[in-house]
């Protein structure tokens, strides 16, 4: 049931002001990647709603400016998986592009006012990168910044005119390729920057440039002063002398090993003064020999003090993770009322499809979180954990592990095929450790979720008002069959990853039942689902399932969710997603009821959805952005509105 009543809102007003939300912003504005610091992804706009919905069309569009680059210079490569999610502030829209340039639009006609090339001015050479999510605003009252990540560079830009700040760093960047650990040697991050109390704040995907030795950089977490470029701190997930969580590392692994990072979004609470990390596994993903034990802080939930980086709390989500179960999504700072108690939450949606629940200051558990038997490794020099932590509420959104029971079974020729598949392969529960290719026997373990999830990068959306959340996921298994190096003095790994990497399909369908995309909603003060719905059609024009009449099988994309005063919207996914099977991702993009999950509207767009959608009020219209890009279609952003009439 969902909790409005009067006694609710009284207690959730003992928890005001609420700074991680940023309530001096203007209303019709969307100043975060998530809209706030609270990653809510929701804005109380309310012009478009159910009854007019049915109205919307597109009144522009802007493409990438890195086709301007690929002009310019015939080796670019530019990737049309368009992840940017814009900002806006007052009469401008600010956006990322892949190749780490900079624009800002006139949000109410798509017109570009300006835009940052970090190659025409010296500090990058040949453009690269593979995606870019978006940047991050500041102001003091008389200065705006546009932070930028683009390569290994953190850039300052004013946000008026498009030319670095001079005072941030040298000349308005900081190379954060730069750093005392000499084994950090390159840099990149995909993610948005996110501005705390006069700090900007770093994540990273990569400080090496591959993954297959031991011996690699913790993944530093880095804030620098907003003004100067100046370092104020630096988080390292890896434990250092003096810290308890050393014991978690058998061998003293914890000095040579790596990773631990960012790579995805941030949050934070302004006014508790504590950013959230969601912390990658460490060196290397599917492989721990070499790093025996539980191997804090990897794949955790991490609090830390703004002011001085300080560990405020932790969770590790996964012991000694073998599975590429990192979190994946910004965690969700909620005000909830648990129990007629009133809390301050924050919540972290997984890849495993759990969703965790914490109090934001102390990081106790909302619910009990209980230690679970999980299957032991038979790879030669791993030593699994014996345990997981599994949540008791909520209850997972969606599939864990796998029984000849999940199996597709449309046809009796589909489930035959896929049982067939299936002996090729270790299975089980979730949790069932990676596995050594064999030529003559299994060809490593099917895991359930996948890395892709469950959960991803586009995480999750929170209807501060009610307390609900609301998760896409996929329902997409992936093969880990671990191998020796083939090449010698490639790695320095006993076993890395090896292929396949994508599960077969019986007649080119998933193996599993559906849905293969789906969204679900859960009441946070309860901790129980109030529905879930397959996220569009999905396969069922496949000539396997000729003259069945099937419901909506569920698209296997990965989009984001965006909420709205009365909606919520959320595409397919576009179909060249990373890291995700064949028959993923379609081009509508859907208005949702939030309080039944009944589609109220949908469009097809010119390519799916590649980046998290947006919305905000420019000269008294409400406006919807969105990213779309695939293979056919150039990568760009796509506004909707009401028509001028309202009609």
């Amino acid at each position: 049931m969902l909790r409005t009543t009067s006694t609710r809102w009284f207690l959730l007003a003992l928890l005001a002001p609420m700074g991680c939300s940023g309530p001096t912003a203007e209303q019709g504005d969307w100043r975060h990647y998530g809209r706030d610091l609270a990653a809510t992804k929701y804005s109380p706009l309310d012009q478009i709603d159910a009854d007019n919905v049915g109205s919307l069309e597109i009144v522009w569009s802007w493409e990438s400016a890195d086709y301007r680059l690929g002009n310019e210079r015939a080796s670019v490569d530019v990737n049309p998986n368009f992840q940017a999610t814009p900002i806006k502030i007052g009469n401008r829209l600010y956006t990322a592009t892949n190749l780490g340039q900079a624009a800002a639009l006139d949000p109410s006609t798509g017109r570009e006012i300006w835009r940052y090339d970090p190659y025409a001015s010296g500090l990058r050479d040949e453009p690269s990168g593979r995606a870019n999510r978006g940047v991050a605003y500041w102001a003091d009252g008389s200065n705006e910044r546009i932070l930028l990540g683009s390569g290994q560079h953190l850039v300052s830009i004013d946000a008026a005119t498009g030319r670095p700040d001079p005072a941030f760093g040298s000349g308005g960047s900081i190379d954060l390729a730069d750093d005392p650990d000499p084994r950090v040697v390159t840099y990149n991050w995909t993610s948005a920057p996110i501005v705390v109390r006069d700090v900007v704040i770093v994540g990273a995907t990569a400080m090496v440039p591959n993954r297959n030795w031991m011996t690699a950089p913790p993944g530093y977490v880095r804030a620098y002063d907003v003004r100067t470029g100046e370092l104020r701190w630096r988080f390292n997930p890896i434990p250092e002398p003096g810290d308890p969580a050393i014991q978690t590392w058998a061998d003293s692994s914890w000095a040579y090993s790596g990773n631990g990072n960012v790579w995805t979004l941030m949050s934070a609470d302004e006014e508790l003064g504590l950013v959230y990390l969601p912390l990658k596994t460490t060196t290397n993903d599917w492989y721990g020999g070499h790093r025996v034990g539980d191997n804090l802080y990897g794949e955790s939930v991490v609090a830390v003090d703004v002011e001085t980086g300080e560990r405020a709390w932790h969770y590790q989500m996964v012991r000694h993770g073998l599975w590429d179960y990192d979190p994946p999504a910004a965690p969700n700072v909620m005000d909830l009322v648990v129990d007629g108690r009133p809390v301050q939450a924050v919540v972290q949606v997984t890849k495993q499809a759990f969703v965790f629940a914490f109090d934001r200051k102390t990081g106790a558990p909302l619910w009990p979180i209980e230690d679970r038997p999980v299957p032991p490794s038979n790879v030669p020099g791993e030593v699994a954990a014996t345990t997981q932590p599994f949540p008791t509420h909520p209850e997972p959104f969606d599939l864990q592990g796998i029984t000849v029971d999940d199996l597709i079974d449309f046809t009796p020729e589909l489930r035959a095929e896929a049982e067939s598949i299936l002996e090729d392969f270790v299975y089980g529960p979730m949790f069932t450790p990676p596995t050594v290719f064999d030529e003559a026997g299994t060809h490593g373990t099917i895991l359930m979720p996948g890395w892709v999830g469950g959960a991803n990068w586009g995480g999750a959306a929170v209807d501060p008002e009610t307390g609900i959340l609301y998760v896409p996921s996929v329902t997409s298994p992936n093969v880990t069959a671990l191998v020796a190096p083939p090449i010698p003095d490639s790695s320095d790994f006993r076993y890395i990853r090896g292929l396949p990497r994508e599960v077969p399909m019986p007649q080119g369908l998933p193996l599993l039942k559906p849905p293969y995309g789906r969204i679900t909603a859960i009441d946070m003060n309860s901790g129980e689902h109030l529905w879930m719905k397959a996220n569009g059609p999905g396969p069922r024009d496949h000539p396997a399932l000729s003259g069945l009449d099937l419901p909506w099988l569920g698209q296997r994309g990965r989009p984001a969710p965006m909420l709205t005063k009365t909606l919520l919207f959320l595409g397919e996914g576009t179909e060249d997603a990373l890291s995700i099977l064949p028959i993923a991702g379609g081009k509508t993009f859907r208005a949702w009821d939030k309080t039944t999950g009944e589609v109220v509207w949908e469009m097809d767009l010119a390519a799916g959805t590649s980046g998290a959608p947006m919305t905000y009020m420019s000269d008294g219209r409400q406006y919807i952005v969105v990213a779309i890009g695939d293979r056919n279609t150039t990568g760009r952003l796509v506004a909707l509105a009401l028509p001028r009439d309202g009609r």
